[in-house]
């Protein structure tokens, strides 16, 4: 059967040529099954999927897909969100290793004592959490309407808001709200492209644009460089994954310092292909989401490995969370 033949095991290394794009295709058809590709997937990963975005975009095309199985190729918290919001249909994740130390930051058990602490708060959590602290949640957010749904809550109320401690810092920033507490949780990799080095890149750059993921640990770095005259403000923009792309197909701008994951790069350089977009960390590289290799995917068409599955209880939970969000308004990008 050619290369994709060589090695079915998850991690196991072939060569992505056309042979394997094209039996994972067949396989897709045959299982009826539609594949999801994260933003910051592998770039064969993202081009032989269906759709490619964010989290919860990703997810609520598999709650509305006439699919009858969703391949999510991502991390684990996604794969979960996908069959909260689509509990009938079969979610499977091509390797089920691939987690993510955002979500990973506050167990469900670390939240329930947090709200003891704070009786009466409302908890406002990122969807980069598990099943379990959704439906310990409120309300959930995405990076792009985190603001707005934090300004949606009474201002007397006070708010408990995880996991990520950079964007809480961002939505604390915004809104002046003195009672909202922020858990210190952090994506190892945001957490790793720091200010020194945005500052570096952009004196390099000068004429650059700046895309920032409010989860970097230079987004309020980025900041302190428009106030101090260094950055042009216009030039600076702090925006989710999905918010990225929209701003690329726009942009009329020579070159973009991107601030996030590398796998972001390859939808922006197909979005706008006459800009230069350059990492402002280029090992910032999520090595749970590489997890998610050719093999992997091949070996979950053929065997029907891995399938997530949610507790009942806990997915009824934590999809009213999810749809609370919703109900405020757009959700916007999903991180």
């Amino acid at each position: 059967m050619g290369a994709a033949a060589q090695d079915n095991s998850p991690s196991g290394q072939l060569e992505p040529d056309s042979t394997w794009a094209e039996e994972v295709r067949a396989l897709a058809r045959e299982r009826d099954a539609v594949l999801l590709a994260h933003n910051y997937q592998l770039p064969e990963i993202q081009d032989v999927a269906d759709h490619v975005g964010d989290s919860l975009a990703l997810s609520r095309i598999a709650a509305t897909s006439g699919a009858a199985t969703i391949v999510f190729c991502g991390v684990h918290f996604m794969a979960e969100t996908a069959k909260i919001l689509a509990p009938e249909k079969t979610v499977l994740i091509p390797d089920a290793r691939a987690g993510c130390s955002l979500a990973d930051s506050i167990t469900v058990d670390q939240l329930r004592a947090w709200k003891r602490e704070h009786p009466g708060a409302a908890v406002v959590s990122y969807v980069n959490t598990t099943a379990a602290v959704k439906a310990e949640t409120d309300i959930c957010c995405t990076s792009s309407n985190a603001v707005d749904v934090v300004a949606s809550i009474p201002p007397d109320r006070a708010v408990l808001f995880c996991p990520d401690q950079f964007l809480g810092a961002h939505v604390k920033r915004e809104t002046g709200r003195a009672n909202l507490h922020v858990w210190a949780g952090e994506c190892h990799v945001h957490a790793g492209i720091n200010g020194p080095e945005l500052a570096a890149r952009a004196a390099a750059h000068p004429t650059a644009d700046l895309y920032i993921h409010p989860e970097c640990g230079c987004a309020t770095s980025a900041l302190y460089l428009v106030g101090e005259g260094v950055v042009p403000r216009e030039k600076v923009h702090i925006l989710s994954t999905s918010g990225m792309v929209e701003a690329a197909r726009t942009t009329g701008t020579g070159t973009v310092l991107v601030a996030t994951e590398v796998g972001m790069l390859h939808q922006l350089r197909k979005a706008a292909p006459a800009t230069e977009f350059r990492a402002v960390n280029d090992r910032a590289s999520c090595r749970f989401m590489k997890m998610i290799t050719p093999a992997a995917l091949l070996r979950a068409l053929r065997e029907g490995t891995d399938e997530v599955k949610v507790d009942h209880d806990i997915a009824v939970r934590a999809r009213a969370s999810v749809q609370r969000m919703i109900e405020i308004g757009a959700p916007g990008g999903g991180e």
